[in-house]
């Protein structure tokens, strides 16, 4: 099997490149290899490698500068992921994507289900619910795994900076009211290979292709997201100006961005552990094997 790999230099895409090594050949690129939003290249690269698979981790992620520069969004996140459903279509491959949480509106305290009502409230938000949208409609074996605050031991995140902050500053003040999963690229990384062995192990008309939610067990919020990176560092013996106890909660209002961010970002994953029968960790799990990577 040969699979296409985009975004290889992302959090994502860089747990992909060691996942998916001991099943298929790997074509892995960056945007220096190819711009994806260069609609003939991104064609003729597909059409020259001729994968049987393509798996697309690469976005435009930039939340409060997409508010500003819709149409490079909407080309790397809606544009490039029906280009690949037509190539894909075309050659007889599979197409595996990643989504967001922010295809929702993000209110109450629901668990957002895979047939819930969208309502994107970003530019980031709406290319990637139209990158979802036309990834669909143009290849029948596509599977989109919507997923929530990723983090990795690779590439920029928001544990990272936590820990950063905490090392240099005398306080941190951080939102409490935003609630979801933080997710680790390796997990998502991990799920991916287990499906794509499957694909490989049974016949690929009873796969069940489509839309998922996928994202780690639990809920926490950023502000008690922050306080257990922060302890989870000093437990590993390294010293921080702000102790877990001295970070201070304000609200969303408080911290004012360009583009709004959902207060829920709750993602319900039963359908997608119901139909692959795997069972997804508690969101500490993840993020404590990131930090004991990073510490």
């Amino acid at each position: 099997m040969r699979l296409l790999l985009t975004g290889c230099t992302g959090q994502v895409g860089f747990e992909l490149q060691r996942s998916l090594a001991p099943l298929a050949e790997v074509i892995a690129i960056s945007r220096g290899d190819c711009d994806l939003s260069d609609e003939s290249a991104l064609r003729g690269l597909i059409r020259e490698i001729a994968p049987d698979g393509i798996i697309n981790p690469a976005a435009y992620t930039a939340v409060d500068k997409a508010e500003s520069d819709a149409g490079s969004a909407r080309k790397i996140n809606c544009d490039a992921p029906r280009i690949m459903g037509e190539e894909a279509s075309a050659c007889g491959a599979f197409v595996f994507h990643y989504s967001t949480d922010y295809v929702f509106e993000g209110v109450g305290n629901q668990f957002y289900k895979e047939t819930d009502a969208t309502n994107p409230q970003n530019v980031y938000g709406q290319t990637k619910l139209d990158g979802e949208r036309a990834l669909l409609s143009t290849c029948e074996r596509s599977l989109i795994m919507r997923t929530s605050w990723v983090v990795g031991a690779h590439g920029a995140n928001f544990a990272k900076t936590m820990l950063k902050l905490a090392s240099e500053r005398d306080s941190l003040s951080v939102v409490a009211d935003q609630f979801g999963a933080p997710t680790s690229a390796a997990l998502l990384a991990d799920v991916t290979a287990q499906l794509i062995g499957r694909i490989q192990r049974q016949d690929d008309e009873t796969f069940p292709y489509g839309l998922y939610h996928v994202t780690a067990n639990g809920v926490t919020n950023w502000y008690e997201y922050a306080r257990f990176v922060i302890a989870e560092a000093i437990r590993a013996g390294k010293s921080m100006k702000v102790l877990p106890e001295m970070v201070n909660p304000i609200t969303t209002a408080d911290y004012p961005v360009p583009a709004r961010r959902p207060a829920n970002s709750r993602l319900d994953t039963r359908q997608f552990q119901d139909a692959f029968d795997l069972r997804l960790p508690d969101w500490q799990h993840g993020v404590s094997h990131v930090l004991q990577q990073i510490l």
